[in-house]
């Protein structure tokens, strides 16, 4: 099989992982040298946790794919520590500069044609490399330390939800990857913004914290397009050029099943499901009183979208520690923040939508 086609197995968990406390200086450094001998090691960012590789090693990049069982056609995100590197790795253009300027350190992820240091075996086969200046300071010091970018999808296996904690890490890849950095929860829970920077126009092919409202403002309506992946299903064969195009992404156990309508309609038919302990609903917190004695987790007040983002996969992580069969979620709204929320909720739905008129004038308690 065509290794950028193949679909690894997740890891067994063979390793001694070892747990990393970001404020001790040695630990920190022992992760360090980790990454930089080709060893895996997960570390927090203001987005979620990162499993990083050496983005120079491409047998490294290629254990990432085997710990998290992930696709290698579904390229990984190289982390860097300082603006300089950017040019080791990648043709930068004026566009690139411009939003680096405005945007880095923090939650976007800019995807450039790659060099030739960067192997195949981190893009998914590709000739472009995405890249990001986390903010994190943590993670900013181990990048350092290490002295070579860092490859880093999330640090989950693959097609579960992101993991915002150090908790969530060591549930999914612990004896799987050789060190787990176990710093503070994430601030932002949902991944980086993707944009691909050609010429002087500017593609989202995945939403984050860097709204689309955002970049338009800094560049002009005209030149942000928005990719018809982030709120369709990827065409069959289609190739990713970004992390979250084409998989089923975020997804707990349970099937998500997606409400659309006005929140009148959407509380009525949330108020049909049954009060079992296995019908799990993802609420606003407006909501769960009115929810009250069924299975629900709140996402915080409706118009709170960064309260969404940032609570959303701790959400539907714990309902995998319940007994839920099924899980109803409202579809947010799309503006700012909350086109990333929306895109997340319709990956881990496998794009499941259901109108809330057709539920209220079908089905009875």
């Amino acid at each position: 099989m065509n290794e950028i086609n193949e679909i690894h197995a997740p890891a067994e968990q063979t390793l001694q992982t070892r747990l990393i406390d970001p404020e001790n200086k040695a630990e920190l450094s022992e992760a360090a040298q980790l990454l930089r001998r080709g060893g895996l090691v997960a570390f927090p960012t203001e987005t979620v946790y990162g499993l990083g590789a050496n983005a120079y090693d491409p047998d490294a990049a290629r254990r990432v794919y085997a710990a998290k069982g992930r696709p290698s056609d579904n390229p990984l995100i190289v982390h860097i520590a300082a603006l300089e590197t950017a040019e080791q790795i990648a043709h930068t253009t004026p566009l690139f500069y411009r939003l680096a300027e405005r945007y880095w350190p923090g939650p976007l992820t800019i995807i450039l044609p790659k060099k030739d240091s960067i192997p195949t075996s981190v893009t998914g086969g590709l000739n472009s490399v995405g890249i990001r200046f986390p903010s994190d300071p943590v993670a900013a010091e181990l990048i350092l330390q290490s002295g070579v970018p860092i490859a880093a999808p999330s640090a989950n296996l693959s097609g579960k939800p992101s993991p915002t904690t150090a908790a969530h890490v060591i549930r999914d890849l612990y004896g799987r990857v050789d060190a787990i950095v176990c710093g503070r929860d994430c601030d932002y829970g949902v991944e980086s913004t993707v944009v691909r920077a050609q010429g002087d126009k500017l593609t989202v092919l995945r939403p984050g914290a860097v709204t689309p409202e955002q970049l338009r403002a800094l560049l002009g309506e005209e030149n942000v397009l928005i990719d018809p992946t982030v709120l369709q299903k990827a065409a069959e064969g289609m190739r990713p050029q970004a992390p979250g195009m084409k998989y089923r992404h975020y997804a707990p156990c349970a099937p998500v099943i997606l409400l659309r309508g006005e929140p009148r309609e959407i509380r009525a038919a949330l108020l049909r499901c049954k009060a079992d302990g296995k019908t799990g609903i993802l609420c606003y917190e407006e909501d769960a009183a009115l929810l009250k004695g069924r299975l629900t987790m709140s996402l915080g007040p409706r118009e709170d979208e960064r309260m969404q983002a940032h609570r959303l996969f701790a959400c539907l992580r714990a309902f995998d520690e319940t007994d839920a069969a099924c899980i109803y979620a409202p579809l947010p709204a799309k503006d700012g923040i909350g086109l990333a929320v929306y895109n997340r909720l319709e990956k881990a739905a496998g794009f499941t939508v259901r109108d809330a008129k057709e539920i209220l004038s079908t089905e009875t308690k």
